[in-house]
């Protein structure tokens, strides 16, 4: 059975990642996500490494890791669009698409005459994604922006990262581009929310969406913590700022990760621990009390925890009800008996490399399963046949 989206086409006009990510999700589900590239280049992280893929005789090809990692199941046509042909294999292609991604500077598209009002005009119905750093208003509406920029000016470094005054403290950012990944799946979210009001209203739509925007709706309870309080939160290393306990506490071979979300699992926790007395005392019952006698508290629980391993505590925590977990480097997760339960990494067919191991979509469908047979595709893989589809193959 075909995925959810198979019915819709995308013209992904956008490169890097937010744009790109959406696109991927969106091809996920079924969508024949059409990805467009500058002609003789391709998207900018298709130089983004190395690590680049290794063809079946172990020789790196030009594939970097970055690419792969987000145009899973689309085709790719080589476009010039600085050429009226190149811009009229567009306006063709949007023509028959229900949805446009683009990053481009604010205004490019429009000079191009590729905006959201000239392509309307041959398809009322197409929806329009803009992606861009700051919006297409305001004073940076001009601006390029990339991930850890915005990461810094929306506020996330501030609240990531250890203390100041804590060895190795400061600001620090996500370890993957997670403004980008949250932008593309904002995307994703409006152009869906689109497509479903097109089909009560029959109009298209244009999406306006900015990283920036983005990251400070990301501050989520952070931010409502700062309104409430009128108090800026600052970097607690790996405590978290309103549930407690949740850190992470060494143990006699290493870390975990313990995430105790309310007094119930507290109470499982201390009995675990051998501590069953904090559960009633007043400075540790309720989980606002944790959060003000958090010091006191985390000393008597490091000097519990020291004296089991990883394995002992996680095991144990499991049985009790109490979330918990090892910190595991990349290659464990995939080792891990419930990833490998759920399939999350496949083995895809490459033309070059021959097998292609891929992080696939989490999302998973009863009625309408998800399918990964289609690798990132080399650059201009699709041209002949998309273009030969629009009878423009002779005037490119």
């Amino acid at each position: 059975m075909p995925g959810p989206l198979s019915h819709i086409r995308v013209l992904d006009l956008s490169r890097i990642m937010a744009g790109p990510w959406c696109g991927q999700i969106l091809a996920d589900m079924g969508a024949d996500v059409i990805k467009v590239e500058r002609l003789g280049e391709g998207d900018d992280t298709r130089r983004w490494g190395p690590p680049f893929l290794k063809d079946k005789g172990g020789n790196p090809t030009k594939e970097a890791g970055y690419y792969l990692s987000v145009n899973r199941g689309k085709r790719s046509v080589e476009l010039d669009l600085k050429s009226e042909e190149g811009r009229a294999a567009v306006r063709a292609l949007a023509a028959k698409s229900d949805i446009v991604l683009e990053n481009f500077k604010t205004g490019t598209l429009d000079r191009m005459g590729l905006g959201y009002e000239d392509l309307k005009k041959e398809n009322p119905g197409l929806i329009y994604c803009s992606i861009t750093g700051f919006g297409l208003s305001g004073p940076m509406a001009q601006d390029a922006a990339y991930d850890f920029m915005i990461q810094g000016m929306g506020g996330l470094m501030s609240v990531t990262g250890d203390a100041d005054d804590a060895p190795g403290g400061g600001p620090q950012k996500v370890g993957v581009p997670i403004i980008d990944i949250m932008t593309g799946m904002y995307a994703a979210i409006g152009v869906l929310g689109a497509l479903a009001n097109r089909t009560e209203t029959g109009q298209g739509d244009h999406i306006d969406l900015a990283m920036l925007d983005v990251s400070v709706a990301m501050l989520a309870n952070q931010a409502m913590n700062y309104l409430v309080s009128g108090k800026t939160p600052v970097r607690r290393g790996n405590r978290h700022p309103n549930i407690q306990p949740q850190n992470v506490y060494p143990v006699a071979d290493g870390f975990i990760v313990l995430a105790v979300g309310n007094d119930g699992q507290f109470r499982k926790f201390a009995e675990t621990i051998g501590q069953p007395a904090l559960a009633d005392d007043p400075l540790f019952a309720t989980n606002a009390a944790r959060v003000e006698n958090l010091p006191a508290l985390e000393t008597i629980l490091i000097a519990a925890l020291a004296h089991g391993t990883i394995d002992d505590w996680v095991g144990k925590f499991a049985t009790a009800g109490v979330p918990s977990g090892p910190i595991n480097t990349i290659d464990r997760v995939f080792e891990e008996p419930q990833v490998k339960h759920r399939k999350m990494l496949r083995d895809i067919p490459h033309p070059l490399a021959g097998q292609l191991k891929q992080v696939v979509s989490p999302l998973n469908f009863r009625n309408a399963p998800l399918r990964f047979d289609t690798a990132p595709p080399l650059l201009g893989q699709h041209t002949h046949d998309i273009l030969a589809a629009l009878d423009l193959e002779e005037t490119l």
